[in-house]
C-alpha cells in the first residue's frame, strides 16, 4: 500500500472510532443523504483531495519527495431534540481532537493539520452538513507514495 493510502485509512479508522458523538457510519464512499436511516447519523465521508509534491533532493539516485495532501471530510448530523448548530460543532470537535491525539498517522506523516471548516448554515435542515479539510505532510522515495 501506498504511503498516502496509509494515511487516508488511518484519518478514516480514527473517525469511525470517535465514540462521542458515536459516528454511525463512516466511509470513504460517497451516499445519498436520502438513504440513510435515523440510525446512521452522525455520517462521515473521508475523500483524498489535492496534493502538492515537490523533490527533497535534486540529482541522481534515489529521491526524497514530499507531498501536502488535502483530505475532505465531510459530516452529517440529524437533526434531534439538540440544537442542529451544536450537533454540528461537537462533530466537528470530536473529529479535530481524534485526529490531532496522533499528527503522525502512525508514523505515516510529517504532520496533520485542520486547514479549513464549514458548515451548511442550515441548507440542508433536518440535517446539518460539514466540511472540513485535513492537510497532511509526508515524505517518500520517488516512485514510492
Amino acid at each position: 500500500m501506498s504511503i498516502r493510502e496509509d494515511i487516508a485509512s488511518n484519518i478514516h479508522s480514527v473517525i469511525d472510532g470517535i465514540s462521542s458523538p458515536d459516528v454511525k457510519l463512516c466511509t470513504r464512499q460517497p451516499f445519498q443523504l436520502e438513504e440513510l436511516s435515523q440510525q446512521q447519523y452522525p455520517a462521515v465521508i473521508v475523500q483524498t483531495s489535492e496534493e502538492i509534491r515537490e523533490d527533497q533532493e535534486l540529482g541522481s539516485g534515489a529521491k526524497t519527495r514530499s507531498g501536502t495532501i488535502d483530505f475532505v471530510i465531510l459530516g452529517f448530523v440529524k437533526g434531534t431534540d439538540s440544537n442542529i448548530d451544536t450537533s454540528r460543532n461537537e462533530l466537528i470537535t470530536a473529529i479535530e481532537t481524534a485526529l490531532e491525539t496522533d499528527i503522525t498517522r502512525n508514523n505515516k506523516a510529517l504532520d496533520t493539520e485542520i486547514t479549513q471548516v464549514e458548515t451548511d448554515e442550515g441548507t440542508l435542515f433536518p440535517v446539518g452538513g460539514i466540511r472540513m479539510v485535513v492537510r497532511c505532510m509526508y515524505e517518500y522515495q520517488a516512485g514510492t507514495p
